[in-house]
């Protein structure tokens, strides 16, 4: 699938919302950024790469060659890249944010809420957007296998220094001392899970709507 590069996965979703609620969504980002703690389960999340929602007006919308849109509603934008397979990431959003999800997607349409997660993945799978391409600079490693490697490289780079002034002896007890602190970092790259089949299944459905000109952003 094409949104899938090695073990991450990126996701599109287009929400629509009425104009009041694109104003109240305005502030309560305003407020998000205001107390970035709110978002602390969200960061604390460590399948996720990177995640942003974006506000898109009526008048806004990309002409993309096919003339100005008339639309009868705002839109919500949400991008996002993780680890692992669709439904783990719906199952960890769900069940670790629940309140957050709930304040961004207040009042967009047909909004169910986050919990229980059903409802809510079956909210994301219609809304979300099938991608042409995608593409992942370390497609064999996932983001905590990044961080682990940084953290090995950091040890490395903190030998390569010292050893100069290390007799053999001294050095050997600090190479040794080294292994043991970064050795839950000695991980192996390799290649992404099974992608799961409701993943499989609502790239299809997509694919099948795309092609059949079902889908209407008004």
């Amino acid at each position: 699938m094409s949104n899938i590069a090695g073990k991450a996965y990126g996701m599109t979703v287009i929400t629509p919302m009425r104009p009041l609620t694109a104003r109240l969504t305005a502030f309560v980002f305003r407020l998000v950024r205001s107390f970035p703690a709110f978002l602390g389960p969200l960061i604390g999340l460590s399948i996720i790469h990177f995640a942003r929602w974006v506000i898109i007006r009526r008048d806004q919308w990309p002409d993309l060659g096919n003339g100005p849109q008339t639309l009868s509603h705002d839109h919500l934008l949400f991008c996002s890249n993780f680890n692992g397979t669709w439904d783990q990431y719906i199952d960890a959003f769900s069940a670790g944010v629940p309140s957050g999800l709930n304040l961004i997607w207040y009042k967009n349409l047909r909004f169910p809420g986050a919990v229980p997660n059903t409802p809510f993945k079956n909210y994301i799978r219609a809304n979300q957007q099938f991608n042409d391409y995608y593409y992942n600079a370390t497609p064999g490693a996932a983001q905590r296998e990044v961080k682990s490697a940084l953290r090995v490289h950091r040890m490395l780079d903190g030998l390569q220094r010292d050893h100069a002034t290390m007799s053999p002896g001294e050095f050997a007890g600090a190479y040794r001392a080294a292994l043991v602190e970064v050795q839950n970092d000695l991980g192996s790259r390799g290649p992404a899970p099974v992608a799961s089949t409701d993943t499989a299944i609502a790239d299809a459905n997509k694919r099948v709507r795309i092609t059949q000109g079902y889908y209407s952003l008004a």
